[in-house]
């Protein structure tokens, strides 16, 4: 077990780095501006359910292999990407299929199920959520309290517990604002393109930038 008060700081730096909007909020924003409510609240949920393997990776050792090779990060952080352009011209080219998901509670371009896939898809094609984690987790261990994988693990799902609660709350904002938006069909279906435009510049930015978060 982490030692409360290593637990304590630690929870305080994941709450300063998470409340600054990042990859996740991102997506999580542009999903909902494209999907709705429940949608948005599914790939949030979806987002951290992906962190527990990348932690599960880290705490074996698994996760610093993948941070140093050039190779491996490369090719997830290209597959992520390109997902991430594919969920936004999704979202662009069924923004009419919004207008009924926006007006009625019965109707939705995707299955919940599939929407909560499509939010792990993008966290565990995320190599810089391993890197980060490689890079900051172990900073907080106590060699001794314990078991240095179950640290890290615990470690982990703090920090995806916080994530979640926090992107869930941009979300519930940018549902507001998309109930506002769906007074019109008009103003729900260009809302619908802005995410999916979101969607995919975030992929284009995560292909050339070193955030830590997404």
């Amino acid at each position: 077990m982490v030692p409360a008060d290593t637990l304590l700081a630690f929870t305080v730096a994941a709450l300063v780095l998470i409340v600054i909007p990042g990859p996740a909020v991102l997506f999580s924003i542009g999903r909902t501006l494209a999907i709705g409510r429940t949608g948005g609240l599914l790939s949030a949920l979806g987002v951290s359910l992906a962190l527990i393997p990348i932690v599960a990776l880290v705490a074996v050792g698994v996760g610093e292999v993948v941070a140093r090779s050039a190779v491996l990060f490369t090719v997830l952080k290209v597959a992520g990407a390109l997902y991430l352009a594919y969920l936004g011209i999704q979202a662009i080219r069924h923004r009419r299929t919004a207008v009924a998901v926006a007006v009625t509670t019965t109707a939705a371009p995707t299955s919940r199920g599939r929407q909560l896939r499509q939010g792990f898809v993008v966290g565990i094609t995320n190599p810089k959520t391993i890197a980060f984690f490689v890079a900051v987790l172990p900073q907080f261990v106590d060699v001794s309290g314990g078991s240095v994988p179950l640290q890290l693990v615990e470690l982990g799902l703090v920090f995806g517990l916080i994530g979640l609660v926090c992107d869930s709350a941009w979300v519930l904002v940018a549902s507001a604002a998309r109930s506002w938006f769906a007074r019109s069909p008009r103003r729900i279906e260009a809302m619908s393109a802005t995410g999916g435009g979101m969607m995919i510049g975030l992929g284009g930015v995560l292909l050339v930038s070193g955030g830590a978060r997404g």
